[in-house]
């Protein structure tokens, strides 16, 4: 993983927000939206692709994960709006954004809410609204017991997310090992190539707080505040070939829905932006020339 600067501002409530950047410090600004059981590090490995595309990728920890400090019943939107006064305070003005798996509906929520400043939304392996009917039952069985246990026994659901914190930190090559095996072929050659040990420190820091933790599988269940049709920014949705967490028609149904949006199938599982980042940087680039 590229040494990156880990960086934390104040926000106007008082509440601390953490980010690192990677790329080209004077680049184009792309804002990443993490996955979940992730944090801000989860876009390290894209530090020299960004950096061959002239992009400042800046990535920040959603409240309550990483080092960011907690702020409870959030909403998307809510997100939305510490990303703008974060950019304000750094003196940005346009930007594009990209979400990868739960980071994806957080990128659309920043084109839906900021469509002035935002030139172009990558979502990656992006799920549907799952408050919709029908959606939630297609997610895989260990993303709804995360879900349901953070909503009705978060307690458990902390346990839980401790002790995976502990195994990523006290046996990251066992901890990366298991992940590849567990997330399929496609996702382990990706694991394997980038190191279990940068993997396992990614996981761990995400898992820094597992309260926080709790609070990402609620607010993902809760209303984005908008619907896909709502965007008016151009959109690309990305998809692998071979993912084995989500469900094969959502990026279609995705595209169908978001207006002019743009579908790319490629080979490539759940982590299918590791072997596709200068594709997605090219396609937020061109949305600063159109």
């Amino acid at each position: 993983m590229p040494a990156s600067d880990d960086h934390l501002i104040h926000l106007r409530d008082g509440r601390r927000l953490s980010y690192a950047t990677f790329g080209d410090p004077a680049g184009a600004v792309v804002i990443n939206a993490h996955g979940g059981l992730a944090c801000r590090l989860d876009v390290a490995s894209a530090h020299e692709a960004a950096s061959a595309a002239g992009i400042r990728l800046i990535s920040p920890d959603r409240p309550g994960v990483g080092r960011s400090d907690p702020h409870p019943g959030r909403t998307i939107l809510d997100w939305a709006a510490d990303v703008d006064e974060m950019l304000d305070q750094l003196d940005v003005g346009r930007f594009a954004a990209m979400g990868w798996s739960m980071g994806g509906q957080y990128a659309a929520a920043l084109g839906f809410a900021l469509p002035a400043r935002v030139t172009r939304v990558a979502i990656v392996a992006g799920a549907l609204p799952l408050d919709e009917p029908g959606v939630f039952a297609q997610l895989p069985f260990m993303d709804r017991a995360y879900t349901r246990l953070s909503q009705r026994a978060p307690w458990i659901a902390r346990a839980c997310f401790r002790s995976m914190s502990l195994a990523a930190r006290v046996a990251p090559n066992v901890n990366g090992r298991l992940a590849a095996r567990e997330l399929g072929p496609a996702d382990g050659s990706v694991i394997r190539a980038e190191g279990f040990a940068a993997f396992s420190a990614m996981m761990h820091e995400g898992l820094r707080q597992p309260r926080g933790v709790v609070e990402e599988y609620r607010a993902w269940m809760r209303p984005w505040g908008f619907r896909p049709e709502d965007l008016v920014v151009p959109v690309d949705v990305w998809a692998g070939t071979e993912d084995e967490l989500v469900d094969r028609e959502w990026p279609s149904e995705l595209a169908r829905r978001i207006p002019g949006a743009a579908l790319h199938r490629c080979p490539g599982g759940h982590l299918v932006a590791h072997s596709h980042y200068p594709e997605i940087f090219e396609r937020l680039n061109h949305g600063r020339q159109c």
